[in-house]
């Protein structure tokens, strides 16, 4: 019966991450071209045995949206983002990285880009003035996490009522545009300018820390030790996919924290997970699915992936260290600004208040 625990498994991950294609659409990605990234992944992950697959990932897919103004731009962010991570992964520079900020400045950052988060999903609530979607789907998603503590149950939940209330009490459909529904491959060359660079060094250091935390905890589900992920391949692996698909107007996928880790057989699990995305994407069924459910429905899930899973365990981390002002620092700056300048602003606090204490 292992198969059908391992197909369980990828179906609830699956799940999971439908609602963050929607919301990808909904940014004006086209989402066929994510197929290749999903086929890459699994085939990758296969070969080497590795357990941590990829997916539609809320936080990067908010971040782009948050710092780009349109989809060339949401593309060229993510592009910038991947050849940076390539260099890392390929390099294996990623665990001089954090030794050289340290793991109280990474975390502090992921608990900014928790508050980015929950910010994010109050002002998608508030775009639409005369609708109750957004607002509806955080009060579905926090009664829902609150009583389950599941965050695949928070999403279908949240994302299925608000969007039902959507299409018959507010008369909801969408009419997405052609380059979203289109199924084929399209070359979209990146383009750059001072936000992008911002925008792909912050989707970077994002995507530092997400890797480190996301794809660690996967490993530690799979109950082997020592930890089983690979995080160069990881990175490699991730940074490839969304080369490719960036440059094909596709959106992008990053790592996650994978229920198919869980699985008895978990690199079958999520290479199946990753192969029954690909089929999805193909058959352009989320793109039929995606005129029923407005981006909005997916700001409950934003709240509280940032302000109850995100920002609680990573805060108590960043601040529990000896460098709490630097933590804090960290912390503020990535909400307000970007993960890139909060992650600067940490590092560079960091070497000169030991400066001024010589003082």
């Amino acid at each position: 019966m292992h198969w059908f625990a391992d197909l369980m498994a990828a179906i609830g991950v699956v799940l999971n991450g439908i609602p963050q294609g929607i919301m990808a659409m909904g940014l004006g990605f086209a989402v066929f071209p994510t197929t290749f990234s999903f086929l890459l992944v699994a085939a990758i992950n296969f070969i080497f045995h590795s357990v941590a697959p990829v997916s539609f990932q809320a936080e990067s897919l908010a971040l782009t949206g948050n710092l780009g103004r349109n989809t060339r731009e949401f593309t060229s962010i993510i592009f910038g983002g991947s050849v940076i991570m390539a260099i890392i992964g390929f390099t294996g520079v990623l665990t001089r990285i954090v030794h050289l900020f340290g793991n109280q400045v990474i975390t502090a950052m992921m608990a900014g880009v928790g508050i980015m988060l929950a910010k994010i999903s109050l002002d998608m609530s508030k775009v639409h003035h005369h609708s109750l979607t957004g607002w509806l789907s955080i009060l579905i998603a926090v009664i829902t996490y609150l009583i389950s503590k599941d965050l695949v149950w928070t999403i279908c939940l949240s994302v299925i009522l608000s969007s039902l209330y959507a299409v018959f009490g507010e008369h909801y459909r969408a009419n997405l545009p052609a380059n979203v529904t289109v199924r084929k491959f399209i070359f979209t060359k990146p383009t750059f300018n001072l936000r992008i660079v911002r925008g792909a060094l912050s989707l970077a250091c994002l995507n530092i820390g997400a890797n480190l935390s996301y794809g660690l905890i996967t490993g530690q589900m799979t109950g082997i030790k020592p930890n089983p992920v690979n995080l160069n391949l990881l990175t490699s692996s991730q940074a490839l996919a969304d080369m490719g698909t960036s440059l094909l107007g596709g959106a992008p996928v990053e790592t996650i924290i994978s229920a198919t880790a869980s699985a008895p057989e978990p690199v079958i699990a999520g290479c199946l997970m990753m192969l029954i995305m690909a089929a999805i994407l193909a058959l352009g069924l989320l793109q039929k699915v995606g005129k029923y459910v407005p981006s909005s429905s997916i700001a409950g899930f934003l709240f509280v992936l940032g302000m109850f899973v995100t920002f609680p365990e990573n805060a108590a981390t960043a601040l529990a260290g000896k460098e709490q002002l630097v933590a804090a620092t960290t912390m503020l700056v990535t909400a307000l600004v970007d993960p890139f300048v909060g992650l600067l602003s940490g590092g560079l606090l960091k070497i000169l208040l030991p400066l001024f204490a010589l003082l």
